[in-house]
């Protein structure tokens, strides 16, 4: 079993790390040197010394692309066993490192996830973030996992190749990986680990920006997709309106030349890297979606424009916004076929809280 840490910019934290790993068990350890410069040579050298592998990146390419790197060197050297991805800022326990690793012998085929709960003093950003992005995970890819940003994760070695062929260099590597495990078979299990944040996690080079959007990509696609779409519905359906007015006649035309715009551009960009059904299975599903949806988007507007008497302009875009979320979980779920992972929790006595 091999312990891969990505360091950039790293303090004495992680020497302590390796010490305590090295009391508590024979796993080797490889560290990753993801550009942090000369500043921080002496600190790579004395973990050299103490029997770790280092790697090096000239400049810093991300947290992504430094996993990448190890796991392309522990493929390289035929690791049989697997491997425990692990952060350098001491936010993991020893025991809770080796925890996981035992998690990963005995369920080979999974991501072994070291779920924190988020209990005690933990800082707002990182229990609001974590928060945020358990719900968006659980809207795009159907499953409830606790803490979706955990570092500390287990794979067995034949996962190898699959993990270096995930898209994303930095922090979106590891959700991209989330979402990429069950479509490539993998099943997700979640160990039980102490929630620990020193300093107010002020070492973290989290960019709440930035590295958010890289993290909420799939849905941030979608919606584009959704926008591209809903505009061309729109101006389509008050053409329509003023040339014809006729409202279902309107509504039907619009949404089938918004619906050929929307399913090629989820088919070719949103569920790309996910889907398992061909065009041929997918295709007649999202037919079937659509008349679904234009019944139910001619109904609502019904309601807004007759009823209410709100303007058809207005209604049909407090149309589109209730339309929404079930216009991507229907095409999750059904349309292009998700193969969803099982989530399994292991039967570990829960550790205590620091």
């Amino acid at each position: 079993m091999i312990i891969l840490i990505p360091a950039y910019e790293p303090d004495l934290r992680l020497i302590k790390l390796i010490r305590d790993l090295k009391k508590k068990c024979d796993y080797r350890i490889v560290l990753v040197d993801d550009g942090s410069g000369d500043a921080y040579r002496s600190l790579f050298d004395a973990a050299v010394r103490m029997g770790c592998v280092l790697l090096t990146h000239q400049v810093n390419e991300g947290k992504g692309q430094a996993l990448k790197t190890g796991f392309r060197y522990i493929q390289h050297i035929g690791e049989q066993e697997g491997v425990i991805c692990a952060d350098c800022d001491g936010q993991h326990l020893p025991a809770d490192i080796i925890r996981v690793a035992e998690a990963v012998k005995n369920h080979r085929g999974c991501v072994v996830l070291g779920i924190r709960r988020f209990i005690g003093q933990v800082p707002f950003r990182s229990r609001f973030g974590n928060s945020v992005t358990r719900m968006v995970f659980s809207f795009v890819s159907g499953l409830k996992i606790y803490d979706t940003q955990t570092g500390l994760r287990g794979y067995s070695a034949d996962m190898l190749k699959w993990l270096c062929d995930i898209p994303g260099k930095r922090f979106e590597y590891e959700m991209n990986m989330l979402l990429e495990a069950g479509p490539c078979g993998y099943g997700l299990r979640e160990v039980n680990i102490n929630t620990v944040y020193l300093n107010d996690n002020k070492s973290s080079h989290f960019q709440p920006l930035r590295d958010s959007v890289r993290i909420y990509w799939p849905i941030i696609k979608f919606s584009m997709s959704s926008i591209v779409s809903a505009v061309l519905d729109f101006v389509l359906l008050a053409i329509l309106q003023i040339l014809t007015a006729n409202l279902l006649l309107s509504v039907a035309v619009a949404r089938l030349g918004s619906a050929a715009v929307n399913y090629s551009l989820n088919n070719a960009y949103v569920f790309s890297r996910q889907r398992s059904s061909p065009v041929n299975k997918s295709l007649p599903r999202y037919a079937v979606l659509a008349i679904v949806i234009m019944l139910v988007n001619y109904e609502i507007i019904y309601a807004y424009h007759e009823v209410i008497g709100m303007p058809v302009v207005l209604a049909k875009i407090f149309t589109e916004a209730t339309l929404f979320s079930f216009s991507f979980w229907s095409q999750r779920k059904f349309v292009f076929n998700l193969k969803r992972p099982s989530v399994k929790r292991a039967s570990v006595k829960r550790s205590s809280r620091l």
